[in-house]
């Protein structure tokens, strides 16, 4: 007898209570996207490997070592997304949507990376997305950063969240800074980690958010983009935080906060909590304005950010924050002779946008006292006299809910 086959490691079956608060974030999201002017997009969850390749890096972790890749029966290399933005400023270049620009866009759904699981980090797991491209003006990084802020207050937890920022200049002065840190590094290179020795010439700025204990006291002392940022750099991220200063959005400015890949320009930002271990990003993002010319499009600004809706989801639930919705209605239907007039009934009641419950199994007896213990607000009792099916309305005191409830009862009276 085979066994019952169980969850691939690092999935979710999502249920309950945590679907409730994964629901919750989404929802929220969603009113955010709409007020915000952020017109909805649906990718696909998969995508040519150099899409990844070339926009991640192929030197990069998630390229090399996260990536679910395979090759179709016409022996294409795909790759189920590890992440929406170059999917998007794909879809951007090969849709034609240069048109709409500034385009803003917003999506949610499944991400996939091979990575040790660990509290609200999966193999599966889902983010919210929301990226401007064809937007050069810092005014839209202050939107995005805004609009996370304002999505975080929505779900009450941005008490226990920092924005941290940082500029990484324009491509002038990271190039500057590229070659003040590798300059800086040789002199240390010994006594590195060994993954800042391999990423010393080729990436340098990622060793200055290494976590590696060896790496600390050089990172300290390393070389400041503020030391190399041309005066348009300092301009637009002046921009930046006059217009964050002015939407009374805190920020904390951190110098070692850096994105490796070349196309990376200007903003960099991350929303950080002690909450959830050492993995504390909720949410980041930056602008990206050499990508779509990676792609093999023309030069093309933009700037965007993602969360983890589970991790979201997590601090939500844990703060207690998921609203709590009561049943409306419950139809309790004591004599089965009964059944045809409430299945009418539940059905005109959910038409009229009232939700609805129906208990018509187990004893007819004890179909009221569960009816009870559900906790709706109104209790309709589905009985039959002299031959007629009659329905009773029953609640603790007369609200809007029990008038509509009646209402729809007497319109369907047989």
């Amino acid at each position: 007898m085979s066994k019952t086959p169980q969850a691939i490691r690092g999935t979710q079956d999502i249920f309950g209570a945590d679907a409730e608060a994964f629901a919750h974030v989404v929802a929220t999201f969603e009113r955010m996207r709409r007020l915000y002017r952020f017109h909805r997009v649906e990718m696909p969850v998969f995508e040519k490997t150099p899409v990844f390749a070339r926009s991640l890096g192929e030197t990069t972790d998630v390229v090399s070592k996260e990536m679910y890749s395979f090759d179709d029966r016409g022996g294409e290399s795909l790759t189920l997304r590890p992440e929406f933005t170059a999917g998007l400023a794909r879809a951007y270049l090969t849709n034609g949507w240069k048109q709409y620009a500034p385009l803003k866009i917003a999506t949610h759904g499944p991400i996939f990376r091979y990575e040790r699981p660990q509290k609200g980090r999966y193999r599966q797991f889902h983010q919210i997305d929301a990226e401007v491209i064809g937007a050069a003006e810092p005014t839209f990084d202050v939107e995005l950063l805004v609009m996370a802020d304002q999505l975080l207050k929505e779900l009450g937890i941005a008490g226990e969240i920092t924005l941290q920022l940082n500029t990484l200049g324009d491509g002038e002065s990271r190039e500057a800074w590229r070659a003040a840190l590798i300059e800086y590094f040789r002199d240390h290179v010994a006594e590195l980690s060994e993954d800042s020795q391999e990423r010393l010439e080729r990436n340098p700025l990622r060793i200055l958010d290494s976590k590696d204990p060896r790496d600390k006291p050089f990172t300290a002392d390393a070389p400041r983009i503020d030391d190399f940022l041309s005066s348009a750099a300092q301009d637009f991220f002046g921009a930046v935080t006059q217009g964050l200063d002015a939407a009374s959005v805190r920020y904390v400015r951190t110098p070692s906060l850096v994105r490796g890949l070349d196309y990376y320009r200007h903003t960099a930002f991350e929303f950080v909590t002690d909450r959830l271990g050492a993995q504390g990003t909720v949410l980041g993002g930056g602008r990206y304005d050499g990508l779509l010319e990676a792609l093999g499009g023309p030069a093309t600004p933009a700037v965007g950010w993602a969360a983890g809706i589970e991790r979201l989801a997590m601090l939500v639930a844990d703060a207690g924050l998921v609203p709590q919705s009561q049943l409306t209605c419950v139809l309790a239907v004591e004599d089965d002779a009964a059944l045809p007039f409430a299945q009418k009934a539940i059905t005109a009641l959910r038409f009229q946008g009232i939700d609805a419950e129906m208990i018509a199994s187990g004893s007819p007896r004890k179909r009221y006292d569960k009816a009870v213990k559900a906790g709706a607000r109104v209790i309709v009792s589905f009985i039959v006299k002299d031959g007629v099916p009659t329905a009773n309305v029953k609640t603790s005191e007369p609200s809007a809910e029990s008038l509509a409830v009646e209402q729809v009862l007497q319109q369907i009276h047989p």
